[in-house]
């Protein structure tokens, strides 16, 4: 594996957020429209969604990284990420598990609420109910609270470990594992500008849904996506790959190589 540096606590919040908006103004139509096929396809196809996930993320980045670079992309790019499918759909899979246990946990809550709102045919009346009725209300409350925010904890952390692992696999052809490990390590050592990160683009979320909701599939989505590039290239700087390794001749600095003495 080549030996990619990273630069510890260069995310910048605010600037990825603000470069994916002004990139998003620039073509506009091209990544809105890339935007609404990743959310179809990531969200809106059970169960293969999260087999497709990687690769469709991996064509995402493709797009942004090459247009950072101001080489020429197009709509059709977003499926290069296909073409590494095997190590982008690994990633994708072990990253969608926060997800499969919110669900589990959802599902849990619901059932939950109908044992306490329906015990044996009776209707269940807040106001109405006996002490040891509101202590196992109370306590199920409580740690349903801890929980969540244990799993949210949980979830940021699961987030960030994998933040830079798709994009790295895009941009220097890594195994699943190795990506992995590689951002993992990338995440630690910025962590706190990652929870920034991560804080900034709920608040761009709820921006979005102030706006009818469609702001969040018409700005939100396509500003999340592309300032996700903008802060793997903060940590990641791009550099081109051809280095002449070669030593000079010797007449590269004159000819003091060959001047007798």
């Amino acid at each position: 594996m080549t030996n990619i540096q990273f630069v510890p606590s260069a995310i910048s919040a605010g600037e990825c957020v603000s470069n994916g908006w002004e990139t998003l103004k620039l073509k506009y139509g091209m990544y809105l429209g890339i935007s609404l096929i990743a959310i179809i396809l990531t969200g809106c196809v059970p169960c293969l969604n999260v087999v497709i996930m990687g690769p469709v993320m991996g064509g995402v980045y493709y797009v942004v990284l090459r247009d950072m670079r101001g080489e020429p992309v197009d709509f059709g790019m977003m499926f290069k990420g296909f073409e590494k499918f095997v190590p982008l759909m690994i990633i994708g899979l072990i990253q969608s598990i926060p997800g499969i246990l919110g669900q589990i946990v959802q599902y849990s809550v619901r059932f939950a609420e109908l044992g306490l709102g329906g015990r044996g045919g009776r209707d269940f009346d807040f106001f109405q109910i006996s002490d040891r009725d509101f202590a196992i209300s109370s306590g199920l409350m409580v740690l349903f609270i801890v929980l969540f925010i244990g799993f949210m904890v949980f979830s940021f952390v699961w987030w960030a470990v994998f933040f830079f692992a798709i994009p790295l696999v895009i941009e220097h052809d890594m195994g699943a594992v190795d990506a992995i490990k590689l951002s993992a390590r990338a995440a630690v050592s910025n962590i706190g500008g990652l929870f920034v990160y991560f804080l900034l683009l709920i608040l761009v979320v709820i921006v979005g849904m102030l706006m009818l909701c469609l702001g969040v599939f018409l700005v939100s989505m396509p500003v999340m996506y592309i300032a996700g590039a903008f802060a793997y290239r903060q940590v990641f700087p791009w550099m081109e790959q051809q280095f002449n390794m070669a030593p000079p001749p010797p007449t590269a600095y004159g000819d003091f190589g060959t001047r007798p003495l």
